[in-house]
């Protein structure tokens, strides 16, 4: 009994400003991709728990879009809210910031943690990046003195340097609790989702710069036949022009990028699988709040 109440269960949100390595880090922490990644800001758009159980508990992360200025169009707002929404009912508050680097936005974001109860561990991501170490202290030091926060940690999510100093950290402020998800499940999200997400990450990295935030995915079948995976996935874009970028000269855009999610899926899903695309015009589909809903952007249960 002594045993059971010694372990902890809780969650911790992780935020901070558009490509400063939140899905990185939890897909770091979780040991499996769970998150899409890119250079581009705005990858992650969606409110998304990644479960960590250990013999001394259950810690639920949840990543978060990243919170930025350029809120005028609906699915900018939908990732606002969402990521806000995160900040309510947590254990702990991941604040991550790029090392070296601050921005109206991460100013921003200080003003938003004002409004939580939450503990604010302020981690300072890609230190490996700097070439010399010594010019972190002063950017250390006046972190320090801009807010109330429980700790600065700096660490590399790419390399996993420091990560599980900030790990022991969490766990600390986690409460005794029963464990909320079964000890193997690692995140709240389903395979379909998941696909859809995997096969979004390879036209953001392929198509950043043309088309960087007018492209969604929606899978609209996702069934086994035969041991192989069935993946059915539709392209949506806002205009005819993006349609051919997408696909390409002669198709082989769209086929390049297919096949590299593919690769992804089947890591992802430890089964063969069989991915077809359709790209498709939505028009404005960004802009339109019901669009959003139906394509799966709905934050009103969060």
């Amino acid at each position: 009994m002594d045993e059971k109440k010694k372990f902890r269960c809780g969650f911790a949100a992780i935020i901070g400003r558009p490509n400063v390595g939140k899905s990185t880090l939890l897909n770091r922490i979780v040991g499996q991709k769970l998150t899409i990644t890119s250079s581009r800001p705005q990858t992650t758009r969606h409110k998304i728990l990644g479960i960590k159980t250990s013999p001394q508990g259950q810690v639920i992360y949840v990543d978060t879009p990243g919170l930025h200025r350029a809120g005028k169009s609906a699915i900018n707002r939908y990732m606002n809210r969402t990521a806000k929404s995160a900040l309510a009912d947590v254990d702990v508050v991941l604040w991550v910031i790029e090392a070296l680097r601050w921005t109206d936005e991460d100013q921003d974001i200080l003003a938003a943690l004002a409004m939580t109860e939450a503990p604010v561990i302020v981690v300072i991501n890609k230190v490996d990046k700097v070439s010399d170490k010594t010019a972190l202290l002063p950017f250390l030091d006046e972190l320090a003195h801009k807010g109330e926060f429980t700790e600065v940690i700096p660490l590399s999510a790419r390399s996993g340097d420091n990560v599980e100093r900030l790990e022991a950290a969490v766990m600390s402020y986690i409460q005794e609790g029963e464990a909320f998800f079964p000890e193997d499940q690692v995140t709240d999200r389903s395979e379909r989702f998941l696909a859809a997400e995997l096969l979004r990450e390879k036209l953001m990295r392929r198509l950043g710069e043309e088309l960087p935030y007018a492209v969604t995915v929606q899978v609209e079948e996702f069934s086994e036949q035969n041991e192989v995976l069935h993946i059915h996935a539709v392209i949506w874009v806002e205009k005819e022009s993006q349609k051919a970028i997408v696909i390409g000269k002669g198709g082989e855009a769209l086929k390049e990028i297919g096949r590299r999610a593919r690769i992804d899926m089947e890591q992802a899903f430890g089964a063969k699988v069989f991915l077809k695309t359709w790209v498709r015009v939505k028009e404005s589909w960004s802009e339109d709040e019901r669009l959003l809903r139906q394509l799966g952007y709905d934050d009103r249960e969060t």
